[in-house]
């Protein structure tokens, strides 16, 4: 039975318990992924050290786009690939993997070298996707799948700085005992500052308790970012963050599904179906009894996709033909309270994020829709937050293509860098929360 059939048929009596079907700490054949043998490194023991941020191994991790540097070193650093402890959102210990990256380049601020958490925008749900494999493989093609290393670029602008860089691959994306845990605040925001933690057992790394730390994110990833600075007072209060970029964050599913249906990225709805009926009986027992086969076996499929498998396959798809009443899946949940209450936890901006964020949001986007990420910094500000809010404002460039989403992605980048760089030296941030009321 697939790991995603199994979260679909399994009924359980807690929801502490991860219904899926993993490999054994002791499995004897590798796990391959839509023909991608995933490294056994992923694959997480019986049982895990006690904390949170725990170092549970590492291991050199070539980079795929790297140049030898004058002094010997490599460009733009040295890599490390990592798993390491952290707590999922039913609380129990989960193991996460991602990649610490030592710079090569000086860091000319004051005190310790910082250190920048990177959340990786949408990358899918297979394995084979995950953010530390794309850093040592950039492009996998190879028939069965396609996964493009879109982040690095982000990455190795915030190591040209000359911060550390440490990257989470979430919950579930890589570590094969589990699904990834799709656009769940709870997992994505503790990987994060668990990634943190992390960084500091790392051997070679120059980070120490006292760096500066700072969360980057965009799409998933901003979402990730925004989880983790409200997160960060109650579930990591000695990590000293400085600084959040959030750009275009999933903070309303409920308006994000809105925008993913009939998209290009209409598998993306997939991913998120799948990791929360994997984490939550109240949602898995809805899917279960309004899912029809169609839909079942593209949830499976869908299930061990990168971004370009998901858009290849299922883009421009709509939930209706999933569903036995023709439903969306969206309106589905929405019909069912203890579903649709599953969806309004995820919800972001009821908590006020710890330091400065810069939000940033296309005003064109429909795939993530720019108001409900808007309203999150309205209700941020409202709560007293540090906001530097910026709208991006850009010619229509395609309805659902997934350019209006990502352009700002690549428009803002540089001064997301400069902005986050500013902080991790020391220097304040100018909120705007004063002029939101006029603000696009």
């Amino acid at each position: 039975m697939s790991r995603i059939s199994t979260v679909l048929t399994t009924v359980v009596a807690t929801t502490a318990c991860v219904c899926v079907s993993v490999p054994s700490a002791a499995a004897s054949d590798p796990v391959v992924s839509r023909g991608v043998t995933i490294p056994a490194f992923y694959t997480p023991p019986a049982e895990l050290p006690a904390g949170n941020g725990v170092l549970v191994r590492h291991e050199p991790l070539p980079l795929g786009l790297s140049l030898p540097g004058l002094d010997g070193r490599t460009l733009p650093g040295t890599a490390t690939r990592l798993m390491y402890t952290s707590t999922d959102s039913n609380g129990q210990p989960v193991a996460v993997t991602g990649a610490y990256i030592e710079p090569s380049a000086r860091w000319k601020g004051d005190g310790p070298r910082p250190l920048v958490v990177v959340g990786s925008g949408t990358m899918g749900q297979g394995d084979q996707c995950a953010p530390s494999l794309a850093l040592q493989h950039p492009l996998t093609l190879n028939g069965r799948t396609v996964s493009l290393a879109y982040e690095d670029l982000a990455v190795y602008r915030l190591l040209a700085t000359g911060a550390a860089v440490v990257v989470t691959d979430y919950v579930g994306l890589g570590a094969t005992d589990r699904l990834h845990t799709y656009v769940n605040r709870v997992d994505e925001g503790h990987a994060m500052l668990d990634a943190a933690r992390a960084a500091h057992s790392v051997p070679g790394a120059s980070v120490t308790g006292a760096s500066r730390v700072a969360m980057y994110g965009y799409s998933q990833g901003g979402g990730a970012s925004a989880a983790a600075a409200e997160l960060q007072r109650a579930y990591a209060p000695e990590v000293p963050l400085v600084g959040t970029y959030s750009g275009a964050p999933p903070a309303d599913l409920t308006e994000v599904m809105k925008g993913i249906e009939g998209s290009a990225l209409a598998g993306a709805l997939g991913w998120s179906i799948n990791g929360f009926a994997q984490a939550e009986p109240e949602l898995r027992a809805v899917v279960e009894e309004n899912i029809n086969a169609t839909g079942r076996a593209a949830l499976e499929d869908i299930s061990t996709t990168c971004v370009g498998d998901a858009i290849l396959g299922y883009g421009f798809t709509k939930s209706t033909k999933w569903t036995k009443s023709g439903e969306s899946i969206a309106a589905v949940i929405a019909g069912e309270p203890a579903a649709q209450a599953v969806l309004d936890e995820q919800r972001l901006g009821t908590t006020r994020p710890t330091g400065p964020v810069r939000l940033v949001t296309g005003v064109r986007d429909d795939i993530v829709p720019h108001a409900q990420a808007r309203q999150l910094a309205v209700d941020w500000c409202a709560k007293g937050g540090d906001v530097t809010y910026k709208a991006v404002r850009l010619p229509n460039l395609g309805d659902k293509l997934l350019t209006n989403h990502l352009a700002p992605l690549l428009t803002d980048q540089g001064d997301a860098v400069a902005w986050l760089t500013d902080r991790l030296k020391g220097e304040p941030a100018v909120s705007n929360c004063r002029t939101m009321p006029v603000q696009p």
